[in-house]
């Protein structure tokens, strides 16, 4: 058969189960599908699966309601789309027969399968997954596959996870097949069953859902050449562009990745050394409640890429050094930590943070073990008699200037020869970055300019990636919903890192090797590693600077009291920036201009501008005020229905946001626009009145229960000892 795709010219309306069959009949038997194959790995084999090459859609719309007070939902109407046609039914009976009818039309099986997007696959699989019987269902996560293939050959894929996008934006972005997504025509706090009479209008907004990811899996399979090419996420994108752009020098690239390798040992020591980014509001601004005034902001142009493309990085083996063998182990040490990228297995003793440091406190409660006498700072380290952890050079070098310790003893130290990352790779994130900075601004392109910064940065996750990761055994028969998705434990970090090497040995050795010996492996662990540290370590050189002017930061940016003091370090860093561009262009032989489209220096400190009033409770707990008004962050809270109930309750009361942002703050769920999703692994099943009085039966074999939930901010205990005690300190210092 032909391997070019049939055009598509939709036709409006739905039409029955019947007429969808037999148009698909027509199709087959008049002209044919087209048909592309793709090798792919499935059940441990190589092996090759033909595709259908024509966009094809499913969605089902729900009710969650509770009945005697238990959650419950119901499925009324599901959609299902091929090419020109959609079709609908009322039940899963309809469903699981209308599928299997078209999986016989077909002739789908394993070898042979037609792929079906949803529009959160993670939604429709927990109603569905009892329906079908699974040969394969790939989970990166508990509840959320990335794809599920039915025992007929129908393999579900999420088309948000490809697009990253809303199906509003979707329809907006589309190119050649203009299908807008509909809005308001359907009412989803209104009870409803498989009963309920739709009006057209509904009928209609459930049949346009289709008909937008249609067109745009139409667009993707034209421009990527078929379905069989099409990725399974977003960043699939950026992985092949990557991988192909490193691999134009194949062989010397390969060479290489051989030499790039790592042992069990090792990997367990990277894990544990892996931080992410650094999120955390000053305890001296946090306490007190304070409401601050005339700050300014600063971040970092593309934090991660920068490093990426400026920074030297782990570019051989890891070599262990045995510093109680040597008669000057302290001097090797500290020679070590100048020439070479080295990793850090350490136990402090009497750390304590600097006398002028208690403005920030850089060592996280969570990568620590063996605490003792630990005194917090919100999941930071203030003082503690001993606790051990790993660390790279970077944070080394950051420690040392925000603690005193009374000694330290170390336990491995392993080391990489350091060097610039290889050019085609360096190359691959400055075209990325290029697209990003050219998007930046630009009216109307928001959404694809977030998307292209995730996929610029995407550049770095790719090197994090877990090489050993927890197997999701999934049980779809049993009705505990602790025993349907659970984690094989693949590897674990033992507490003291004598251990390490005793833990899920075997396991490990195997991942570790099958990681080694990869054909297609083109990026090494250990650089993700150091991409977060040398990130970390410039975030921490700004608030240094900042001291006691500094007030917040997270992983990339910084806001601050009295910029004008500190303008000098913000233009000195900057200059550095360039020079290091200079460096790395001269290095690699490529122009300058690369690491600044549109004079917009990769890496450097970008002014964002004033902040009219900031106030604070912790890590991602804030309330902005500026020229454009107030901006409300809380993690879990919707921005902007949180921000207008915190509005009108500030008309109501006749008192300013920032008073009613405080650690006893509730936003009721009719306005915190958080949705519980409560997901259900029994059957439910009775009868329903709709919101027109009609009864209807529903059977649910599993489901996911949604309603508005409230949010009330709290404060942990420790924390907030913490804060009274350092607000007491402060009190009597000003005295």
């Amino acid at each position: 058969m032909s391997t070019t795709s049939l055009p598509l010219s939709p036709e409006k309306g739905l039409i029955s189960n019947k007429e969808f069959i037999q148009k698909i009949l027509g199709l087959v038997a008049s002209t044919g599908i087209p048909i592309v194959k793709k090798n792919q790995y499935f059940d441990e084999k190589r092996q090759t699966v033909a595709y259908y090459n024509v966009p094809a859609a499913f969605d089902i719309e729900v009710t969650s309601f509770r009945k005697d007070e238990e959650k419950q939902a119901c499925m009324y109407i599901w959609q299902f789309g091929i090419l020109n046609w959609v079709t609908c039914g009322r039940t899963w009976e309809e469903f699981v027969k209308f599928i299997n009818l078209l999986s016989a039309v077909l002739d789908l099986d394993d070898d042979k399968r037609l792929v079906v997007y949803g529009h959160n696959l993670a939604y429709e699989f927990q109603f569905m997954r009892r329906w079908f019987s699974w040969t394969k269902i790939f989970f990166l996560d508990e509840r959320k596959p990335v794809y599920c293939i039915s025992d007929n050959g129908i393999e579900f894929r999420c088309s948000y996870k490809l697009s990253s996008k809303s199906l509003a934006k979707v329809g907006e972005d589309l190119q050649k097949y203009k299908v807008l997504k509909k809005e308001g025509d359907l009412d989803y706090k209104l009870i409803r069953h498989s009963e309920t009479p739709l009006s057209d209008e509904e009928l209609g907004y459930c049949e346009n859902d289709i008909r937008v990811v249609i067109a745009y899996i139409q667009e993707k399979i034209e421009s990527d050449g078929s379905i069989a090419l099409i990725p399974l996420t977003n960043t699939g994108y950026v992985r092949n562009y990557c991988r192909k752009s490193c691999f134009e020098m194949y062989q010397a690239y390969r060479a290489l990745m051989r030499n790039l390798t790592i042992s069990p040992s090792e990997y367990r020591q990277l894990k544990h050394g892996f931080a992410g980014g650094f999120t955390h509001g000053s305890s001296l601004k946090v306490m007190g409640e304070q409401i601050l005034a005339d700050l300014r902001s600063y971040d970092f142009a593309s934090a991660y890429p920068s490093v990426m493309v400026l920074e030297k990085f782990p570019m051989s083996k890891g070599r262990l050094v045995r510093l109680n063998d040597l008669k000057n182990p302290m001097e090797v040490f500290k020679q070590c930590l100048q020439k070479y990228c080295c990793l850090i297995d350490v136990t402090f003793y009497g750390i304590r943070e600097k006398k002028g440091m208690e403005f920030e406190h850089p060592l996280s409660v969570s990568k620590c073990d063996n605490g003792e006498d630990v005194q917090e700072d919100n999941g930071r380290i203030v003082s503690a008699t001993k606790v051990s952890t790993t660390l790279t050079e970077q944070d080394w070098f950051t420690l040392t200037e925000f603690y005193d310790v009374d000694s330290f003893a170390i336990h491995t130290l392993r080391i990489y020869i350091k060097a610039y990352l290889p050019k085609v790779f360096v190359k691959s994130i400055l075209d990325l970055y290029k697209t990003k900075t050219r998007l930046k601004g630009v009216k109307g392109e928001e959404i694809n300019y977030m998307i292209s910064k995730n996929m610029l940065n995407s550049a770095y996750g790719m090197c994090v990636t877990d090489i050993v990761r927890d197997e999701i055994v999934f049980d779809n028969d049993t009705e505990d919903s602790r025993k349907v998705y659970q984690k094989a434990r693949k590897v674990k970090i033992a507490e003291n890192p004598d251990d390490r090497d005793k833990i899920n040995e075997e396991f490990v050795e195997s991942a570790i090797e099958k990681y080694n010996s990869g054909g297609k492996r083109f990026l090494f662990y250990a650089w993700g590693v150091w991409v977060t540290a040398y990130c970390r370590r410039n975030l921490f050189s700004g608030i240094k600077e900042c001291g006691r002017d500094y007030v917040y930061s997270d992983t990339d940016s910084i806001k601050l009291l009295h910029h004008k003091k500190h303008l000098k370090y913000f233009e000195d860093y900057n200059k550095k920036i360039l020079e290091k561009i200079k460096e790395a262009a001269e290095f690699h032989g490529i122009d300058e201009e690369e690491f600044r489209p549109l004079n917009k220096p990769i890496g450097v400190w970008d002014d964002e501008g004033d902040i009219q009033y900031f106030k604070t409770l912790g890590a991602k707990r804030y309330l902005i005020r500026d020229k454009k008004g107030y901006k409300l962050t809380v993690a879990g809270l919707h921005k902007r229905n949180s921000m207008d109930y915190l509005l009108s309750q500030s008309i109501m009361q006749n008192k300013s946001p920032f008073e009613l942002f405080n650690p006893e703050m509730a936003i009721p769920s009719d306005s915190s626009g958080r949705l519980t999703h409560t997901y259900c692994d029994y059957p439910c099943s009775g009868s329903l009145v709709d919101y027109m009085g009609t009864v209807g039966e529903y059977h649910e074999k599993s489901f996911i229960h949604m309603e508005e939930s409230s949010y009330e901010m709290t404060i942990s205990d420790a924390y907030e000892d913490f804060l009274d005690a350092l607000l007491g300190e402060e009190e009597f210092y000003d005295e």
